[in-house]
């Protein structure tokens, strides 16, 4: 068994995490591999914290767009990475990976609310642990909800998956062949050529807060697990010293 680089991760998984390359919905083979990753991480010892996004579900900004509320549309969305968080438990469940799902809105027939020294509290006894409604907050998106619960649970390394895109690049990979691709990156050089990787309320809080971020594709042959053990995957934004 390798030997595992970080002793606790924050994963973020987006809804097309979800959907597995579908338009919509949930995919359950695509979400029993996922969780067969998530489950070889954690029998190696390491605390896994798990933030889903919910754009395979609910598209606050396109309902916006269509003349809806914003606060409103952003309340839709947490509702649907709720959606996503229990069937992310269900097929850790089903794999043998106690779970726990934490929810930022108030939804106590399905989850636990967010307290975190509950939730480091499972971390340490092995539990994943499924973070859903993003902060609570409207304005606030699931990329800046797993920065923030990374900082709070005390993980060392944010894991940023992709679908079907390895890492960082210059442009969009899929629309321009002379994309470049990035290795490695400062917070400050991701700032600096507004590289779309997360939004900058999530990406500053990385900074801040020296939390290194690695950027992959989820959908690579054991991704996560090479990401947990410090293999090169994707691309790595760190601090400067």
């Amino acid at each position: 068994m390798s030997t595992a680089k970080y002793k606790r991760v924050l994963l973020k998984l987006s809804g097309e995490a979800f959907s597995g390359g579908a338009a919509y919905g949930i995919d359950a083979p695509t979400l029993t591999k996922v969780s067969k990753q998530i489950k070889q991480v954690i029998d190696m010892g390491v605390g896994v914290g798990i933030v889903v996004g919910g754009g395979n579900i609910w598209r606050g900004a396109k309902a916006e767009e269509n003349g809806m509320d914003r606060v409103t549309a952003d309340y839709a969305g947490m509702l649907a990475t709720v959606l996503n968080a229990l069937a992310l438990q269900d097929a850790l469940e089903r794999e043998g990976v106690t779970t726990r799902t934490q929810s930022a809105i108030s939804i106590q027939q399905v989850a636990e609310p967010y307290i975190r020294r509950r939730a480091i509290r499972h971390l340490e006894k092995g539990r994943a642990v499924i973070f859903a409604g993003g902060t609570g907050n409207p304005y606030m998106t699931t990329d800046t909800a797993a920065a923030l619960r990374a900082i709070e649970t005390e993980a060392e390394v944010l894991l940023m998956t992709k679908n079907n895109v390895d890492g960082i690049y210059s442009a969009d990979p899929l629309i321009d062949r002379n994309a470049k691709k990035f290795d490695k990156l400062t917070h400050f050089e991701v700032l600096n050529l507004r590289l779309e990787v997360m939004d900058a309320t999530a990406l500053s809080l990385c900074l801040e807060n020296k939390l290194p971020i690695i950027v992959f594709d989820l959908q690579a042959p054991r991704s996560i697990e090479r990401a947990v053990i410090g293999d090169p995957i994707g691309t790595l934004v760190y601090s400067e010293k």
